[in-house]
Order: structure tokens, then C-alpha cells, then sequence
């Protein structure tokens, strides 16, 4: 005990440190949201990444998906390293780098609002943005929860309280820079963590080979009638395995706060030195959470479904490690659910201050006022998620994922086809934003209250939230051919931000002299 004790000081230690350190840097609105655009390549792809992976990937998905799809659930991993991180940075990276710059833009809905020149298209896209990263951040004290009873025997009210005082005290300290520093701490601990883990776990269980066999002989016949299914390539449920895999990695192009982290990369060298950190980094931390995942029914006899539900299979296979490596381990998950918390009420606050209440209810706001309100306004939206995180906890929505498949689901659903097409074309409109925004918003507010109206493959939340981004994506262009063409003079002058002549030395472009 003496250890964990020690060890979550020092960690706590260092957080406030960081938020200390950098009080005096954010002055601006621009360096408080995203860091004045001055941020290199590691801290953002680090920043990226456990923005990424929370509690609910490494204790809810990796646990519900690991039991329902056994080896093949590694796959989400893999998806969320090359389509989640990789392919997000070649097709999203520089072009919304640089017009968000041009717009001077530090908010998805800020943005929205100053590429199509509308205003009501701000107000919506900052409310979506609100309303929805409240459950996935509730969502995340669950998971954290169960490992802090599991290591400290803490009633879970007082997990709760504790992440979000921590959390919320570097945050309104220092801003986007104190929660890019400690997001790298968080990322090298979350690295290390899931590596010590998964080796422990395998060598609990007689080694990587042993266990696999094991697992292979393990059957469920509500799942699959074929045996070895949960060690085989595709698993025993490809189909729903896929929506897995392109929820939690093509969500990631429309989420508001990993979108942002592109609008404050420092240069060129630091998009392409970054995209590549950034892909290691989650082939390292989601594949082996998923991985670690796929052999949670060798602890089926431990484990109670029905009652106990999927997040308690990893903290059940975990139990029995060495006092050390289970505080290692809850260090790993409060730096994973920290740094995705940090960047949730970060980029709630800001939205609801710079395109809700600034010229709508307060006219003449000044940097001041800003920063303020975005200060407090973390601390409501703090108040509000664990709040709702305790009812959740006794209510009927019991699993971490169904939370983050709701929100996914409609944030990136509304946003990722009209953001998306909108740093290519100067053909997307409005009218294609508001089609987007309400048919995702009405869908899975539906998918929520009535499910039974839907066909069977979209009662989950998780392929309902595939299917409104796969809608987004075609509807969004479709919409635009049949209305109102924007401003083309105006999207003349934004686009030839692209191709602003800029001096560079020969090692970063071999061009002609």
C-alpha cells in the first residue's frame, strides 16, 4: 500500500507541477486553447494519443470487445493506429493547420462558423459539441473506478471527486501547454504500463503460446459453434467487429477535441515527425489493449457477465499481479482517463465560451473575460460529467462503450463529412452542415431512446454511430450539388492559404533551385 500510496503522489505531484509551471503562458485565448500554435512534434503526438485512449478503451473496449471477438479484436488497434492516427494526420494534419490559421479559428464551431459565414452553424455545432462530450466524459470515471477499488478499496464516489479536482486544477492553471507536457508524461507511463501488463498477464497464463492454446479451446456456443473461434484471424463476428474497427478509428476525423490538436502543430517538420510518433504510439497502447483483451475468457470462471458486466474483465484479470505492477497499472489508467478528461472539458469550455456565449450573450467579451469563462466553465463541466458519471453508474447504462458509442457516434457523425470535404472543396454549403448535424443528432438521440424502431445490426450504438459517419461522408457532397453554392470569392482568398509561397532549406524539400 505504502508503494501505490507513493506512487500516485509522485504522479499527482508532477500534474500539478506542470499546471504551476505554466500559468504565466496562457495570457491569450490562443494560448490557452492551443497553445499559440508553437507546439512541436512530440507533445502533440503524444497529446494526440492519450486524448485518444482513455479508461474506455483499456478497461471497456478492450474488455467487451476482447470477450466478444477473442484475438481478432486486436484489429480495433490496428485500425486505430493506421485509419485513427496515420491516415487522420496525412488527409486532416496540414490542410487544418493551416486554415484554421487563416481563419483564425480555435474551435471546430468557430471554424464552421467563419467557413461558411454562419453563425447559427456555429451556435449548433458548439451545442452538439457540448451536450455530447458529456456522457463519454462520465464515461471515463467508470473505468477508473474499478481499478482504484481493486488497488485502494476507495468508495467510487471518491475516485471521481479526486480525477476531476486533479485534472481540473492543471487545466485551469496552465491551459493547452500544461496539458500537452503532462499528456506526454501520461503517454510515456501509458506506453511502458501496457507493455509491463500484457508480458504479466501472458506469463500468469504459461507464456504467449500456452495461452493462446488455452484460448483456443475455449467455446461459447451462444457466440460461435466453431472451435478455436476467439483465436482465429477475423474472430467469430466480423461484421460487427468492423464496426468496431471504423467507430473507434475513422470517428477520430470528426471529434472536436482530436481534431484541435492539429490546429496548434507547430511547423511542417513537426506534421510529418508527429504522424509517425503518433502512429507508434497507438499500435503500442490500443493494440495491446485490445490484445490484452482477447484473453479475458480465460478468466471466465472468475468472471459473472450477467451480473458483474464487461468492465470488470480486465481489472479481474489483473487482480492477481503483484501489488507493484497493480499500481503501475492504475497509474496507467488515471494518466490514459486524465489526459482524455483534460482534453474534453479544455474543449467544451472553450466552445461554449468563444462560439456560445461570446456576441451572443456577452458582446464585447475581451481576452480577459475569455480565458475566465473558459476557466470557469471547465470547473461546471467538470461538476456536470461526474455528476452524471455516479447516476451512471446506478442507472441501466451500464457498459463504458455503449457512453463512448453514443457520443462517437453523434460528434463524429455530425461533423466528420462536413469538416472533412470542407478543407477540399469550395463547393460544400451550409445547408450539406445542417443535413449532417441533424440527421447524426436524431439518429442516435433515437438509437438512445428507441432502439427497437431500428434493424437489428443498428441496435448497438457502436454501428449506429459507423452509420452515421459513413451517412456524413456521402450525404455531405450529395447535399452540396443541390444547394446554394457559398461565396466563391471569399473561398478563393481562404484556399490560397494552400498555396502561400514559403522559403524553405533544401533538407525539407529537394525542389529545384
Amino acid at each position: 500500500m505504502f508503494i501505490k500510496i507513493l506512487l500516485l503522489v509522485i504522479f499527482f505531484g508532477v500534474m500539478l507541477y506542470f499546471g504551476y509551471y505554466f500559468r504565466n503562458t496562457a495570457r491569450s485565448v490562443n494560448d490557452f486553447v492551443i497553445g499559440g500554435r508553437e507546439v512541436g512534434p512530440w507533445l502533440t503526438a503524444f497529446s494526440y494519443g492519450t486524448s485518444y485512449f482513455s479508461a474506455v478503451v483499456f478497461i471497456g473496449y478492450a474488455g467487451q470487445f476482447g470477450w466478444k471477438y477473442g484475438i481478432s479484436a486486436t484489429w480495433a488497434g490496428i485500425g486505430n493506429a493506421l485509419i485513427g492516427s496515420l491516415l487522420a494526420w496525412v488527409v486532416l494534419g496540414r490542410r487544418t493547420r493551416i486554415l484554421t490559421q487563416y481563419y483564425d479559428a480555435a474551435t471546430m464551431p468557430e471554424y464552421f462558423g467563419f467557413r461558411f459565414n454562419n453563425e447559427s452553424l456555429r451556435l449548433a455545432a458548439s451545442v452538439i459539441t457540448f451536450v455530447f462530450l458529456i456522457p463519454y466524459t462520465a464515461s471515463l470515471y467508470n473505468g477508473l473506478s474499478r481499478l482504484f477499488g481493486l488497488a485502494f478499496n476507495i468508495d467510487y464516489v471518491w475516485c471521481i471527486v479526486l480525477m476531476a479536482i486533479l485534472t481540473g486544477i492543471y487545466v485551469i492553471a496552465g491551459g493547452y501547454m500544461a496539458t500537452a507536457m503532462n499528456d506526454f508524461i501520461q503517454g510515456v507511463i501509458m506506453i511502458f504500463g501496457i507493455i509491463a501488463v500484457v508480458w504479466a498477464v501472458l506469463s500468469i497464463n504459461g507464456g504467449f503460446m500456452t495461452a493462446l492454446d488455452t484460448l483456443s479451446r475455449v467455446n461459447d456456443p451462444e457466440v460461435s459453434n466453431q472451435l478455436g473461434a476467439f483465436t482465429s484471424f477475423f474472430g467469430p463476428d466480423p461484421i460487427n467487429l468492423l464496426g468496431v474497427v471504423l467507430l473507434t478509428s475513422l470517428g477520430t476525423w470528426g471529434l472536436p477535441q482530436m481534431v484541435s490538436k492539429f490546429y496548434a502543430i507547430k511547423d511542417e517538420d513537426a506534421i510529418n515527425k508527429g504522424m509517425i510518433i503518433s502512429t507508434i504510439f497507438a499500435f503500442i497502447v490500443a493494440g495491446g489493449s485490445y490484445f490484452l483483451g482477447g484473453f479475458g475468457r480465460l478468466y471466465s470462471n472468475s468472471i459473472d457477465i450477467a451480473t458483474d458486466g464487461y468492465d470488470a474483465i480486465v481489472p479481474t484479470m489483473v487482480s492477481g499481479l503483484p501489488d507493484f505492477l497493480i499500481a503501475i497499472i492504475v497509474i496507467l489508467v488515471l494518466s490514459a482517463s486524465m489526459s482524455t478528461l483534460s482534453a474534453l472539458v479544455l474543449t467544451s469550455s472553450s466552445t461554449l465560451t468563444l462560439d456560445f456565449i461570446k456576441g451572443n450573450f456577452i458582446k464585447n467579451m475581451d481576452e480577459k473575460q475569455q480565458i475566465i469563462w473558459i476557466r470557469s466553465l471547465i470547473v461546471l463541466f467538470i461538476a456536470i460529467s461526474s455528476f452524471l458519471a455516479i447516476i451512471q453508474y446506478r442507472s441501466s447504462v451500464t457498459f463504458i462503450a455503449q457512453l463512448m458509442g453514443i457520443s462517437w457516434g453523434a460528434l463524429a457523425g455530425a461533423f466528420l463529412g462536413p469538416f472533412m470535404w470542407s478543407l477540399y472543396s469550395k463547393r460544400i454549403t451550409a445547408a450539406s452542415c445542417w443535413v449532417s448535424f441533424i440527421f447524426s443528432v436524431v439518429v442516435m438521440v433515437a438509437n438512445i431512446i428507441v432502439p427497437s424502431i431500428f434493424p437489428t445490426l443498428l441496435k448497438s450504438p457502436i454501428n449506429c454511430g459507423v452509420f452515421c459517419m459513413i451517412v456524413s461522408i456521402i450525404i455531405t457532397p450529395i447535399v452540396s450539388l443541390f444547394t446554394k453554392a457559398p461565396n466563391q470569392k471569399e473561398l478563393d482568398k481562404a484556399f490560397s492559404a494552400y498555396r502561400k509561397k514559403v522559403l524553405v532549406e533544401i533538407k525539407d524539400d529537394l525542389g529545384r533551385e
